[in-house]
């Protein structure tokens, strides 16, 4: 190879380094900035108690089974625009005592049909369910089962 080409591959692979070190950088930034965005939206719904509508916002049975596990209603009442994030409203349980069995403390959840309002914050929602105001079941329109 003469010096002209060993020149020309010094520096080609000089820059193809640096393009990598650089997408790396970018993709680093990137994650960082989703992670931080994320886990701030996590918190803001955890400790900021918010409700998903303003009022009077939409009235909802819901009806939960005989058993029922807190995790499948808190991935139920999110798909149904009762809460924000299904992680935040089971740490929320944890919270208020309710939903769960951990040496003897907490309610389980507890089987019923209940009235529950999108303006309703979780903190409103948790203790509706955890009191246990059930309501006489008219209709199943509604029903998050």
């Amino acid at each position: 190879m003469s010096g002209k080409t060993s020149d020309i591959n010094r520096v080609t692979k000089a820059i193809i380094t640096i393009s990598w070190k650089l997408i790396v950088l970018v993709l680093v930034i990137l994650l960082f900035y989703e992670a931080v965005s994320r886990g701030y939206t996590f918190g803001y719904n955890l400790f900021y108690d918010t409700a998903v509508a303003e009022p009077p916002g939409m009235d909802m049975r819901v009806t939960i089974g005989e058993g029922e596990k807190l995790l499948n209603l808190a991935v139920a009442m999110e798909e149904s625009g009762l809460v924000k994030d299904r992680y935040s409203f089971i740490i929320q349980c944890l919270f208020y005592e309710y939903g769960y069995r951990f040496m003897g403390y907490g309610n389980p959840v507890r089987a019923g049909t209940y009235l529950l309002n999108t303006s309703m914050t979780a903190k409103e929602i948790i203790i509706t369910l955890r009191d246990g105001k059930v309501v006489e079941e008219t209709e199943e329109s509604g029903a998050v089962q």
